[in-house]
C-alpha cells in the first residue's frame, strides 16, 4: 500500500477541538502495536474525546451547536485522509443510493444554485418534472411550503428526495411569474448510455457517462446492436465518467478482451480488501478495431477500462490524461442512518501499475491531477512491450490538445449567456428540428449578440487584468505619469479587439448554442448527437481506426 505518504498533503482546517480529539483517535489506531495495547489506546482516546465534548458543551461561553460541532470533528479528522474517504449523513444516502444504482427517489431533474434561489437545469425525460412541465430555466422558490432562499443546491435536493409515492408541492417563477406545481416522486433511473450509434458506414459508437448497476448489460446491447447496423470499428466514450462500480468496469473490459484475462486487483492493508478481478466470460469481439476516449473527468472505473485495454493493447486510448483516482471504497453503516465512505484499497491494472495521483496537493482545480515531472513516473510495460507510466490517471497513446476557449467564451458560460438565450429560445419555439437539421443561422447568432448586449455582458481579458497590475505598481513606483499615454493607448486597443471576439469566435459560440438548444427539447441525446461532428477526439478516434497501419503501428510500438 502506498497510501499513507499521501496523508499530509491533503490536511485542511477545521473546528481544531474536534478535530485534533478524533485524529488522535485515527494516528493511535494506525500505529498497530499489539491488539491489547490498541484498543487500550482507542477506549484512552475516545474516554478523552468523550468527556472534552461534553465539557465544552457545558462550559463554553455560548450555545454551542452540537451537530455542527461534531460534523466538523469528522470532517477534520477525515480531511487527514485521502480525499474519497467522507462521512455520509442521512440526508445524503440517496446520492450515494444513485451513484450506485442510477436510480432515487425524487421528481427527476438536475438543478443548480443560481442567485438566492435553485434553477432547473433539465427535467428528466419521463420522470414527474418533465410530466409536470418543468422547464429549463424555471426558479424553485418554495418546496411544501419552504422558502428555498439562500440554500444549497444539495439542501434543495434534499428536500425534493424522498419515498417513490409521495408528494412534493413546488411554487416556481417563471418568467416573472408564479406557477404552482404539486409532484409525486417517482423511482428516478438515469441511463449509463445516454446515447449510441453510428459514427459513419463502419464505425459505432457508445456513449457511457457511469458505471451503476447494469451498465455492462446496456454496453453488451448497444455493442450487439450497432454490429448488426455494420458497424466493424468501434469508440467507447468514457470522458466526463466519473465511475462506479468495480465489477461492471470488469464487466465491460470482459466484453473486449479474452476470458480470464487480469484487468485490476486491489491491494489493502486487511487480507480481504485484496482480491484479483478476471474476466469471467468469453468477449463479444477480441479483434476488432477499438477506441477509447478519455479526458481529465474520466476517473476511477473509466480509468480501469482505459488502462486495462491500453495495457492489454486491445485498443488505442485517445484524449487527455485521465483524473487519477485509483482508490477502492467500501460503504460501512453507521448508527442513526448514517455512512462512512472509507478507502479500503488502491487498484492495480494489468501491467502493475497503479492510477491513483501521486500527490493530492497537486491537483488542478477541477480535481483532475496536474503535471508529473518526468522522474516521478514509474514506467511499466503492455503485454505487447510499449511503455505506459504510473504516476497520477492514464496517459493516452494519442493525446488531443484542447485549445483555452478564450476569455470572451469563458465569460459567456460563467456567466449563464449560453443557458440563458436557450432558456429564451425555447420560450418563443415551441418545436425545432431533429438533432443533425437543426443549425444556429447567422439570423440566430445575431438574436444572441442582441440578448447579451441586452443583458449588460461584459468580462475582463487577461491582458485588462495585467494592464491594470501595470498601472496599480506604476502609480506606487511614481512611474505612471510617464506611462500613462501607452497605457492609455493599450486600453484602447485591448478594446478594439475585444470588440472582434463576437467574429473570432463565432464558431466556437454557435456550436455551444447548438448544443444548448438542442438539449432543450431532445435531452442529453440531443446535445450528444450535436456535438459529434466538431469532436477533435472523434474525428482522430475515426481517422486511427479508418487508418489500420496506423491503428497497428500504436499496438505494436513495443516490438519495434
Amino acid at each position: 500500500m502506498r497510501i499513507n505518504k499521501k496523508i499530509s498533503q491533503h490536511a485542511k482546517p477545521a473546528s481544531w477541538i474536534a478535530m485534533m480529539m478524533l485524529a488522535m483517535i485515527l494516528l493511535t489506531g494506525a500505529a498497530r502495536p499489539d491488539a491489547g495495547s490498541q484498543n487500550f489506546e482507542i477506549s484512552k482516546n475516545m474516554e478523552i474525546f468523550s468527556t472534552l465534548f461534553k465539557e465544552l458543551i457545558v462550559n463554553y461561553v455560548d450555545d454551542v451547536n452540537v451537530s455542527e460541532v461534531m460534523k466538523s470533528g469528522i470532517d477534520g479528522m477525515l480531511d487527514q485522509l485521502d480525499p474519497y474517504t467522507t462521512f455520509i449523513p442521512e440526508s445524503e444516502i440517496e446520492d450515494v443510493r444513485f451513484m450506485t444504482t442510477g436510480q432515487y427517489g425524487g421528481i427527476g431533474a438536475t438543478i443548480q444554485s443560481r442567485g438566492d434561489h435553485v434553477m432547473v437545469v433539465e427535467p428528466h425525460k419521463g420522470f414527474p418534472a418533465y410530466k409536470a412541465g418543468l422547464l429549463p430555466g424555471d426558479m424553485i422558490t418554495e418546496i411544501n411550503g419552504q422558502s428555498t432562499t439562500g440554500l444549497a443546491s444539495d439542501q434543495v435536493r434534499t428536500l425534493l428526495q424522498g419515498q417513490p409515492g409521495s408528494m412534493v408541492d413546488l411554487i416556481i417563477e417563471r418568467d416573472g411569474q408564479q406557477l404552482e406545481k404539486s409532484l409525486e416522486r417517482e423511482v428516478v433511473r438515469v441511463d449509463n448510455i445516454p446515447y449510441y450509434g453510428m459514427l459513419d458506414d463502419v464505425t459505432g459508437y457508445i456513449k457511457l457517462t457511469g458505471f451503476t448497476r447494469n451498465a455492462g448489460s446496456q454496453v453488451k446491447s448497444a455493442f450487439e446492436d450497432l454490429v448488426e447496423q455494420g458497424a466493424e470499428a468501434m469508440v467507447l466514450d468514457l470522458r466526463d465518467n466519473g465511475g462506479g462500480l468495480l465489477h461492471e468496469a470488469v464487466h465491460i473490459a470482459n466484453l473486449f478482451v479474452e476470458q480470464d484475462e487480469l484487468i485490476v486487483n486491489t491491494q489493502g492493508r486487511l487480507p480481504d480488501r485484496t482480491s484479483v478481478h478476471k474476466t469471467r466470460n468469453e468477449p463479444l469481439d477480441s479483434d476488432m478495431p477499438l477506441a477509447v476516449l478519455i479526458n481529465r473527468q474520466s476517473a476511477s472505473a473509466s480509468e480501469i477500462v482505459a488502462g486495462a485495454i491500453q495495457d492489454l493493447d486491445r485498443g488505442v486510448v485517445i484524449g487527455q490524461r485521465s483524473f487519477g483516482k485509483g482508490l477502492v471504497q467500501n460503504v460501512v453503516p453507521l448508527s442513526y442512518n448514517t455512512q462512512l465512505k472509507v478507502t479500503v484499497a488502491e487498484y492495480f491494472i494489468p501491467s502493475g501499475r497503479s492510477i491513483q495521483a501521486i500527490n493530492y496537493a497537486e491537483m488542478r482545480e477541477d480535481g483532475s491531477v496536474s503535471e508529473i515531472p518526468d522522474s516521478l513516473k514509474t514506467p511499466h510495460e503492455t503485454r505487447g512491450g510499449r511503455k505506459v507510466y504510473e504516476g497520477g490517471g492514464i496517459e493516452p497513446d494519442i493525446s488531443v490538445e484542447r485549445p483555452d476557449p478564450g476569455t470572451f467564451i469563458r465569460g459567456l458560460v460563467r456567466q449563464h449567456m449560453i443557458f440563458d438565450f436557450a432558456t429564451h429560445f425555447q420560450r418563443q419555439h415551441e418545436t425545432i428540428a431533429e438533432p443533425g437539421e437543426f443549425e444556429v443561422s447567422e439570423e440566430k447568432y445575431q438574436a444572441f449578440l442582441a440578448f447579451i448586449a441586452d443583458q449588460d455582458f461584459s468580462y475582463r481579458t487577461r491582458s485588462e487584468r495585467v494592464l491594470t497590475e501595470l498601472q496599480q505598481v506604476a502609480e506606487k513606483e511614481s512611474y505612471y505619469e510617464a506611462l500613462e499615454p501607452e497605457i492609455t493607448r493599450l486600453k484602447a486597443l485591448i478594446e478594439e479587439e475585444k470588440a472582434k471576439d463576437p467574429e473570432t469566435y463565432r464558431e466556437e459560440v454557435k456550436q455551444l448554442l447548438l448544443e444548448e438548444i438542442v438539449s432543450r427539447y431532445h435531452y442529453q441525446e440531443g446535445r450528444v448527437i450535436v456535438s459529434l461532428d466538431a469532436d477533435p477526439d472523434i474525428n482522430e478516434a475515426l481517422q486511427v481506426l479508418a487508418d489500420q497501419h496506423t491503428y497497428q503501428d500504436i499496438l505494436a510500438a513495443g516490438n519495434q
